[in-house]
C-alpha cells in the first residue's frame, strides 16, 4: 500500500495523481454519487469515503498500480463471480490501472450496499 495521503476532501486527494488516474478517480466518484445520491462524501483512512445514514458505504483509493475498492465482505461475497478475475481481500478488490474499470459491476456493488444499509 502506498503512503497515506493527507487530504481534507476529494479534490485535494485526487490532485496527488497523474491526469489519467485523476480521470478514473472522478469517474468512481461520479458513479458512487449517481448510485447513492444521499451518500455523504469525506476522507477516511486517507482515501475518499462515502457514508449513508452515518454508516460506511464504500471507500476507494489509487494505490501504486491499482485502484482499491472497499465495500464490505458481504458485498464482495455477493459479487464473487463478477470479481473472480481480480485480486481480492476480505472486503476489498483491486482494479489494475492498465485495465478498464468494471463500472457496471461497481455500480451494482454500490446499489447492493445501499439496499443493505436501508434494511
Amino acid at each position: 500500500m502506498s503512503k497515506m495521503i493527507k487530504a481534507v476532501n476529494f479534490e485535494e486527494y485526487s490532485s496527488h495523481f497523474p491526469a489519467e488516474i485523476q480521470k478514473k478517480l472522478h469517474l468512481l466518484k461520479k458513479l458512487v454519487k449517481e448510485t447513492a445520491p444521499e451518500a455523504v462524501e469525506g476522507i477516511s483512512y486517507g482515501m475518499p469515503a462515502y457514508k449513508l445514514k452515518g454508516k460506511p458505504l464504500v471507500y476507494f483509493a489509487a494505490q501504486k498500480n491499482h485502484f482499491g475498492f472497499y465495500a464490505t465482505p458481504s458485498v464482495h461475497a455477493a459479487f464473487e463471480a463478477e470479481l473472480a478475475g481480480y485480486k481480492r481481500g476480505k472486503g476489498s478488490v483491486q482494479f489494475p490501472f492498465n485495465e478498464e474499470l468494471p463500472l457496471e459491476v461497481i455500480k451494482k456493488m454500490v446499489s447492493f450496499k445501499v439496499k443493505e444499509l436501508s434494511n
